[in-house]
């Protein structure tokens, strides 16, 4: 970054930087069934990415709590959790067409009116469109370790990005992350330790138990049976 002390910094002063990505797009193949969800669901479901601000109560047509989900994957968490909360309104961001795909699909075919997906960077669309103080919850569940000492900084959880969530949740509102790589789960606890305007949720130590909220999924269920451990870390935006 040079003399900038931040992206914004640099780009008000005219200057491009060439910005670090915490993730490889890997675009697959889209299974039939996939391309049809698009297709068929993605004029309902699906947001596309523009440089204004969303208004959220006119995106779900009413006024509800929002979710947000970082990199979904396949999506069959992330819309289990919609279904089993009707009361709150999801959004899914992830950059993976055929995860998309499956993540449509299944919404579709449980009839969910009260999720949204995106396919794009979503430190962009954070930047972009997302309103501030709009999420009561943050969920980034098993993201790229970038396990290799000179990768990290890859990670997505960096000091810059947190205060970014920060601006988008509400007073009150939860970022809550899991991961099965324990150097990970220490290098998210001390950039979050570390953070203004936070505070940890846990009654001991830096980890909370699983909430009923967040699935097992079935690669979570395959690494415990191997002995590998998960760590969920829920930090509440208290200023």
């Amino acid at each position: 970054m040079g003399q900038f002390k931040n992206q914004a910094e640099a780009e008000a002063a005219g200057v491009y930087i060439s910005k670090v990505k915490s993730y490889v797009k890997r675009e697959g193949r889209l299974t039939r069934a996939q391309a049809r969800a698009l297709e068929e669901h993605w004029p309902t479901m699906g947001i596309e990415y523009a440089e204004r601000r969303l208004d959220l109560t006119e995106e779900f047509g009413r006024s509800a709590p929002v979710v947000l989900e970082i990199g979904f994957g396949m999506g069959k968490s992330l819309v289990e959790m919609a279904a089993a909360a009707p009361d709150k309104d999801f959004i899914g961001i992830e950059v993976h067409r055929p995860g998309v795909g499956a993540c449509l699909a299944e919404a579709g075919e449980l009839g969910l009116t009260n999720l949204r997906v995106m396919e794009h960077d979503a430190v962009e669309v954070f930047q972009h469109m997302l309103p501030d103080a709009a999420l009561t919850r943050l969920q980034l569940f098993f993201p790229d370790p970038w396990h290799k000492k000179r990768h990290h900084k890859r990670r997505i959880v960096q000091p810059e990005f947190v205060q970014r969530v920060r601006e988008k949740l509400t007073i009150g509102g939860h970022f809550h992350m899991a991961t099965d790589w324990e150097n990970y789960a220490e290098h998210m606890a001390e950039v979050m330790d570390n953070a203004d305007g936070y505070t940890n949720t846990a009654s001991e130590g830096h980890y909370v138990p699983r909430p009923d909220y967040r699935p097992v999924t079935k690669f979570e269920t395959r690494g415990q049976k191997l002995g590998h451990g998960v760590w969920d870390l829920i930090y509440e935006r208290v200023s």
